[in-house]
């Protein structure tokens, strides 16, 4: 367990502020800290207030963030387990649905032998999830017209185990030294040709036009979390025409945005973007995360953290740039790889068995993912921003997320694994009914160590469907080896 304060001791406001607080940007960025947050939220004000983006009207600033449950056919067909996930996300009262979850373009792009896959033969069934899961939100509250839904398209790129949970079948982009001794790969056996690439560019539009039949508002060019179209923004020293310059490492989206509009024209498009990056971490002493090296001789970090020199935004100003001038205005931003930097994605008190225990208060990396989106947001006003990792402000989560909104930080607040454990609360919050305390998310992490493990994922300890799953019990056995 970490040794930081527990939030659900924090009884006031002002000794939450305390806490947000991030190193990076009170010396180097300009942001002190966040504006002063009060003791409670008000359900009648702006996270409750309809705005409109792009022509479209949306219900309020509660976003659902992509989140797997592992849980397909093999033949990436949705089971009862993903539809009753889907079904919640509808209902959960949020008015945008960030892509559901990741969903393969093609079968060797898999994270796992059960993730969705999005082809001909599965199209119908994704659809008609979709549907069901409009149609709950509709029978919760009335109308699903001011709700947008989206589905994020991806390929796992090194972190792909399209066949078994226990092997990784990867396709890389770059050589990292660092990576691939962690999984004992050779990345340069690996390697995607240019020609491989622009195949794999055609099958992300081919998924687009699927993704249109089937219903979505929008697809998400997911370029985050280590993947493969994040893992191309990293290709410094790659050569050919997808390695190098920024715009040689931004081809790959460049051509598959062309070919959506081309194929697929009206069909909005987002990018879920790591907006920033760190040397990969690992357990030191105490299991203690430590960087695996010296950060400065890592460079192969977009949006690089130096911890004297703080965050180095200035790619990622570039990226999001050219995201603008293709059209692109719906940005969701969140950090690093899970694989290894967890603790910069997702703030947590409680580690997943394969991570380590964190490296700093998890406010720190709360509040360095609001202060770099904000930042963003500064330079891209016209830009609609979805933010994460807000998980751990659990009792506090809705004080933080109304005070970063009506600050314009941020114009929706994402939420990923509060979902999995608490999928109403923006349904009670705005309700006026408060939240349930004992189904708030304590991020004990079991939702990532199911997985891990080749289970399903799930909030095991609160949601009642989860708990007294078989997997359940074998989660539990993992999180006390690991002693918490």
């Amino acid at each position: 367990m970490s040794e930081y304060r527990s939030m659900a001791t924090i009884k006031l406001a002002a000794d939450l502020q305390k806490r947000l607080v991030c190193p990076e940007f009170v010396h180097h960025q300009g942001w002190v800290q966040i504006p002063t947050v009060p003791d409670q939220a008000d359900p009648k004000g702006i996270l409750g207030k309809a705005f409109t983006h792009d022509g479209n009207p949306i219900g309020n600033r509660f976003a659902v963030l992509p989140m797997e449950g592992w849980d397909a056919t093999t033949e990436g067909k949705p089971t009862d387990l993903t539809k009753r996930r889907w079904h919640r996300f509808g209902s959960s009262g949020a008015k945008l649905i960030w892509g559901t979850e990741a969903v393969a373009v093609r079968h060797d792009g898999r994270a796992n032998p059960n993730q969705l896959l999005l082809n001909e033969t599965n199209l119908s069934p994704i659809a008609d999830l979709k549907k069901d899961m409009v149609e709950g939100h509709r029978t919760a509250f009335g109308t699903s017209s001011d709700l947008v839904v989206g589905l994020q398209l991806t390929h796992s790129g090194r972190f792909s185990r399209p066949n078994r949970k226990d092997h990784f079948e990867p396709l890389c982009v770059v050589e990292n030294p660092l990576l691939d001794g962690r999984y004992n790969i050779q990345s340069s056996e690996f390697m995607a040709t240019d020609d491989e690439l622009d195949r794999l560019i055609e099958d992300f539009i081919r998924a687009s036009v699927r993704a249109q039949k089937a219903g979505f508002d929008f697809v998400d060019v997911k370029h985050c979390h280590g993947y493969l179209g994040h893992e191309m923004l990293s290709a410094r020293h790659r050569p050919g025409r997808f390695g190098g310059s920024l715009e040689n490492r931004m081809r790959f989206l460049r051509e598959i945005v062309a070919g959506i509009k081309a194929k697929a024209p009206g069909l909005g498009i987002g990018v879920r973007l790591s907006i920033f990056d760190s040397i990969p971490f690992k357990p030191g002493a105490n299991q203690i995360g430590i960087p695996e090296g010296q950060p400065r001789d890592y460079d192969l970090a977009f949006g690089p953290i130096d911890p004297d020199y703080g965050i180095d935004l200035t790619e990622t100003v570039a990226f999001l740039q050219a995201c603008l001038d293709m059209g692109i205005r719906l940005i969701c931003t969140t950090a690093g790889n899970p694989y290894s930097t967890p603790h910069l994605q997702r703030p947590a008190q409680f580690p997943p068995t394969d991570g380590y225990l964190p490296p700093e208060d998890p406010c720190i990396g709360v509040t360095r993912q609001i202060l770099a989106t904000a930042s963003l947001k500064q330079h891209f006003p016209e830009m609609l921003f979805v933010g994460s990792g807000y998980s751990f402000l659990q009792d506090w989560l809705p004080q933080v997320a109304q005070t970063i909104v009506e600050a314009n930080m941020v114009d929706m607040v994402g939420l990923g694994r509060m979902i999995l454990a608490y999928p109403d609360l923006p349904a009670d919050f705005l309700g006026g009914k408060g939240l349930d305390k004992k189904r708030i998310c304590r991020t004990f992490s079991d939702c990532t160590t199911g997985p891990r493990k080749g289970m399903i994922s799930g909030c095991f300890p609160l949601d009642p469907f989860y708990k007294v799953m078989p997997e359940a019990e074998i989660v539990r056995s993992y999180r006390s080896q690991v002693g918490h």
